[in-house]
């Protein structure tokens, strides 16, 4: 296997400094996002996407009226840019020793430049820190080749999460890159509505639908390695008692998902078989636990196939 080809090896604990800075940036993106977009079901507005490039938003209305604007990150270039649908545009460099919070103001500027103020509230959501965005001083270290391994590794999951998604037959989400947890994910819906888990804002809005989850992070706080996940909303009484695929997937009570750790992944023989393998028996099981329709996880095999042929 050639080297661009194999999976790279991301230990949470050795980029986790980049990580937290990285994560602050796209934080940035999202909360631009959720303003500008007009609102859609189960918070998608607010999504970005992850792209050959790195993290993006989709073309977003520009509030002085003038056309549209988007963001992203290039992880390539290791830069942030700033985009009118005009062709003009702003890019602020990401480099070591730049703090979230000079790049955050540099990004507002940018955005005011192109297309007017912007409403923006600093506040970071789902964070370890509470520091505002634009003040933040602590997260600025970022090591352009431990962001090169993050986005190898992300660019794979993303496209487990797209092969998983591709034949289901009911409503599903494209493979959103979540900013406020920092990971990959696409939820498959059953059609049916569900009650949010609680009353807070983000799940009250994002969960009041019946869903199955499948994603993958680089690893966090509460569970410092990277891993593929799976979870049903609602999960009825004993859902964490399969036996999923491969043999290396559990369920983790602590998170209330199933997981397949990341270091299992890359060890397989077939990586990405490996992995398509944990989200599609998740699925399976989640749709027959939760005794969603039978046709919806027949979808998942081809049945019937999304593009027939003959």
């Amino acid at each position: 296997m050639s080297a661009s080809c194999r999976w790279p090896a991301i230990p949470y604990e050795a980029w986790r400094a980049t990580c937290d800075t990285l994560h602050g940036h796209t934080q940035v993106l999202g909360k631009l996002a959720a303003r500008l977009a007009p609102p859609e079901p189960q918070l998608q507005h607010a999504a970005l996407r992850l792209t050959a490039r790195g993290w993006e938003t989709l073309p977003l209305p520009a509030p002085d009226g003038s056309g549209a604007v988007a963001m992203a990150l290039d992880l390539h270039t290791h830069r942030a840019a700033v985009e009118h649908s005009d062709g003009r545009q702003r890019s602020v460099p990401l480099t070591p020793n730049r703090p979230v919070g000079h790049v955050t103001r540099e990004l507002l500027t940018a955005m005011t430049e192109l297309v007017g103020p912007v409403a923006f509230d600093p506040r970071p959501q789902e964070t370890p820190w509470s520091v505002p965005l634009d003040e933040d001083d602590e997260h600025a270290t970022y090591d352009p080749d431990q962001v090169d391994a993050y986005f190898a590794a992300a660019t794979r999951a993303a496209a487990v999460l797209a092969a998983l998604r591709a034949p289901y037959r009911g409503r599903a989400t494209p493979v959103n890159a979540w900013w406020g947890s920092f990971d990959l994910a696409v939820s498959l819906f059953s059609g049916r509505p569900a009650d949010p888990a609680s009353s807070e804002f983000i799940r009250r809005n994002s969960m009041d639908a019946q869903e199955v989850a499948v994603g993958w992070w680089p690893g966090d706080p509460r569970y410092p390695k990277a891993a593929f996940y799976a979870y049903a909303h609602p999960a009825p009484p004993g859902y964490g008692s399969a036996t999923l695929e491969p043999s290396t997937a559990r369920w983790e009570p602590t998170l209330g998902e199933y997981v397949l750790d990341w270091d299992d992944v890359v060890a397989a023989d077939d990586p990405h078989a490996a992995a398509l393998a944990f989200a599609r028996s998740a699925v399976r099981h989640s749709c027959s636990a939760c005794e969603w329709d039978p046709a919806l996880s027949a979808s998942l095999d081809g049945r019937p196939p999304p593009v027939r042929r003959d």
